[in-house]
């Protein structure tokens, strides 16, 4: 976070204002020598940039996630900067989807304030609720980890990215894949089939070069051509109402959205650490 405020005190990007502080209609940020960028702020914590700002915001935050995948802030602004054209796509696969559509309009939010992790607990072993809550417990993961959207000028589509982010862990679930850097490569390319987003497409790309010998085999012989079937066959994730799935089997879930397992996952592979 430390990073992206200097990096938004270089370029002159307004520093991202205070829940519940008013601001009129007609606010605007600001070009360095105070011109104006002509853009109203759209939601809480927006941040309006130019075309030049997206791109320099974008090169800088490439650099530093290819350096650090795990720098989620870094992730957050490249989706954001990049991905405007995915998230139109993505938005009208949600309209004309009745699921979908239904989610753009009540804009539902995943995280520890709006789930009830205890009753998720309670359900039966299987349910999806409950290999969630076990995914974040095992993993040691918070839904309220993903990054607020602020350089995304356009209502709606904030909302569509925000979604994205927040449905990523319930993906591991779908995908049994773990948090190591091996299952994240692998949501990646699912996900870079899925979404379109550059963000998406450059992790897949670029991720695997961390991996060892023996993951990268695995990897490229097995993995990367399931997830990318799958991301071409099943449903679009992010037309699916999962508040409302949490007491369906997990196996009947992968069924109705056209999910299969992974190849290797009865050997142990996408588990191993010492893969």
């Amino acid at each position: 976070m430390a990073t992206l405020s200097r990096l938004s005190r270089l370029w002159g990007l307004r520093p991202r204002p205070r829940l519940g502080t008013p601001r009129p209609a007609s606010d605007s940020a600001t070009l360095p020598g105070g011109r104006s960028t002509g853009l109203g702020l759209l939601y809480p914590g927006h941040i309006p940039t130019s075309p030049l700002q997206k791109m320099l915001l974008a090169a800088g935050a490439a650099c530093m996630a290819l350096y650090d995948p795990y720098r989620h802030d870094m992730v957050a602004v490249l989706g954001e900067t990049t991905g405007h054209q995915a998230l139109q796509a993505l938005r009208d696969r949600m309209r004309r989807d009745p699921e979908g559509a239904q989610i753009l309009q009540e804009r539902p939010r995943i995280q520890l304030s709006t789930l009830d992790l205890n009753k998720l607990r309670t359900l039966p072993k299987g349910s999806f609720g409950w290999e969630y809550a076990h995914f974040l417990d095992v993993n040691r993961v918070s839904p309220d980890t993903r990054a607020p959207t602020r350089f995304v000028d356009d209502e709606e589509l904030a909302y569509v990215i925000q979604r994205y982010r927040e449905v990523h862990d319930l993906l591991h679930t779908l995908l049994g894949m773990p948090t190591n850097m091996l299952g994240e490569v692998v949501v990646k390319w699912f996900e870079a089939i899925q979404t379109g987003l550059p963000m998406c497409v450059l992790g897949a790309a670029f991720g695997p070069i961390r991996l060892s010998a023996k993951k990268l085999k695995v990897l490229v012989s097995d993995l990367i051509p399931w997830a990318v079937q799958n991301g071409q066959n099943s449903r679009c994730v992010l037309n699916l109402y999962y508040e409302q799935r949490w007491e369906q089997p997990l196996r009947a879930l992968r069924e109705e959205l056209g999910i299969t397992l992974p190849p290797t996952v009865d050997r142990g592979f996408t588990q191993s650490s010492k893969l």
